[in-house]
């Protein structure tokens, strides 16, 4: 399959997700780990088309999602940084996702910055993932309640 980048960007503008996951991980000076990823998803009849988006990003695993839905999801830091950010940078996004992209973008060059390792860093990154998607995000709430009290 051969992919326009216009193309690409409006599919995500309406089916692809950023997001930030933070996860309890004791072998980290923090105690926690943050995994950023970009995900599609997509019903089980057009999973040949996330396959062709895998390829399109040179990146990804095609997996099951839940129930008959099935997503790519790209959580290559690399690949985060090198390829999915440029292309929505130069293709932008044209619906509120753009916001939840530049929140993403912004969590990136902090992790690149290595804020992610400290927990003044989470604490921020968990305070910027909290206004992306649908926010209410109660267990990084508890997580960063966590980390402030504690």
């Amino acid at each position: 399959m051969e992919f326009n980048p216009h193309w690409v960007s409006g599919f995500v503008d309406g089916e692809g997700t950023f997001y930030v996951g933070i996860y309890k991980n004791p072998t980290l000076k923090s105690g926690y780990q943050v995994l950023p990823e970009f995900r599609i998803v997509q019903h089980q009849k057009d999973i040949q088309l996330l396959h062709g988006l895998k390829s399109f990003f040179n990146s990804g695993v095609v997996r099951k999602n839940h129930e008959d839905r099935f997503e790519l999801r790209i959580r290559n830091f690399e690949a985060l940084k090198n390829i999915v950010l440029p292309l929505f940078n130069k293709y932008p996004l044209m619906s509120k996702k753009r916001f939840d992209f530049i929140k993403f973008c912004s969590i990136i060059q902090m992790m690149e910055k290595k804020a992610h390792l400290e927990k003044n860093g989470i604490i921020q990154i968990i305070e910027i993932a909290s206004k992306m998607n649908r926010g209410n995000k109660p267990k990084a709430s508890a997580i960063k309640e966590k980390l402030e009290t504690g």
